[in-house]
């Protein structure tokens, strides 16, 4: 058995086929990625869960380098990040495939797609950074669907974004394995996970994943100095009792600090999920209330327009900080980054 590849460039800048990073040969063509936890072992010619990662001769290559399907200039907030440079925009792209196969995934038709099936735009690492500064984007997002499986191409265009003073996010599911992500951290500014439940048996069910490597993504995540936030939807009848959101949120608060900013996010029915009905806003305000009295500092309510639990307040003295409207921002009461009415410090990156 052979060590870990960590693959060179190939062709082109524009060539979508390059031999992927993190994967070891099994010998007889075959190879396991190393990129997430699902850990595909894929045979010569097949490809992996996500869809856009190829066996080819015993070699694995990524078949999506450079392939957009999505871009557009969006508000940090909508990302959502409230506490990372706010009222700024960033460049975001998405491409096709994902790790995980959640049956509500609002994004389907991107991520449950296969490659070749539906129009792309080919983008090179170097194209990235004049895109950023010509529509006046504070850096880039990578998004709509699973960041990680862009890997090679996010790191690449992140290296050069971050190199001329721009930040580079994701917005992520959180499956990635240990050594990509600490490859990845030296140009990832800030992560908003979307934590899908509380429990395995939800992940299995209705994601086909594991909820513990998305907890020690965010433990990791943390530790390496990227600034964290994380979504927790809340889907009627399967991941919505009281129980279950005291639990989560005891953990934020034991493993990330009461002063992580946690969404807590509205279902609505999509894709495989179109029977069920949207959160009531019942379990939302109990949801919100059981995570205020667990000690978090900072809980918004997502998905609901015009909540003012949108907004953010001051933990210490409950001044309205930064009022949202939707993704847009109003009223401010900031003083760089202490609350302009009592002097507090804040956890907002500025």
């Amino acid at each position: 058995m052979k060590g870990i590849r960590h693959g060179g460039l190939l062709h082109k800048s524009n060539d979508a086929v390059r031999e992927a990073r993190f994967w070891k040969d099994l010998g007889d063509s075959k190879v396991q990625c190393l990129l997430c936890p699902v850990s595909c072992k894929i045979s010569n010619g097949k490809l992996g869960l996500c869809g856009v990662r190829e066996n080819k001769g015993g070699k694995l290559f990524t078949l999506i380098y450079g392939k957009a399907s999505s871009v557009a200039n969006d508000p940090i907030e909508k990302k959502p990040l409230y506490h990372f440079h706010p009222g700024t925009s960033a460049l975001s792209f998405g491409t096709v495939g994902c790790n995980m196969k959640c049956t509500f995934c609002q994004n389907y038709t991107i991520s449950q797609v296969k490659y070749g099936t539906i129009p792309m735009r080919d983008i090179a690492p170097e194209d990235v950074l004049p895109l950023v500064e010509r529509y006046g984007s504070s850096g880039v997002a990578w998004t709509y669907n699973e960041p990680t499986i862009w890997h090679e191409f996010a790191y690449d265009a992140s290296k050069l974004v971050k190199e001329a003073g721009h930040y580079s996010v994701y917005v992520t599911n959180g499956y990635i394995n240990e050594d990509p992500l600490r490859e990845m951290a030296e140009y990832l500014d800030a992560m908003n996970v979307d934590i899908k439940a509380f429990t395995e048996e939800f992940y299995r069910k209705l994601c086909k994943g594991r909820l513990q490597p998305v907890l020690d993504t965010c433990v990791l995540a943390k530790e390496l100095g990227i600034h964290l936030e994380l979504t927790k939807l809340i889907v009627p009848d399967e991941n919505d009792s009281p129980e279950e959101t005291r639990e989560f949120c005891r953990w934020v608060v034991e493993n990330l600090g009461e002063r992580t900013p946690v969404h807590l996010s509205r279902f609505h029915p999509d894709y495989k999920m179109k029977d069920r009905k949207r959160t009531p806003m019942d379990t939302l305000d109990d949801s919100f209330e059981i995570a205020r009295s667990e000690g978090l500092k900072y809980v918004y309510v997502g998905n609901i327009p015009h909540d003012p639990r949108e907004n953010t307040y001051c933990p210490e003295c409950s001044a309205m900080l930064i009022e949202r409207w939707g993704f847009s921002i109003g009223e401010t009461n900031l003083d760089g980054d202490k609350c302009a009415s009592c002097g507090a410090d804040l956890d907002i990156v500025l």
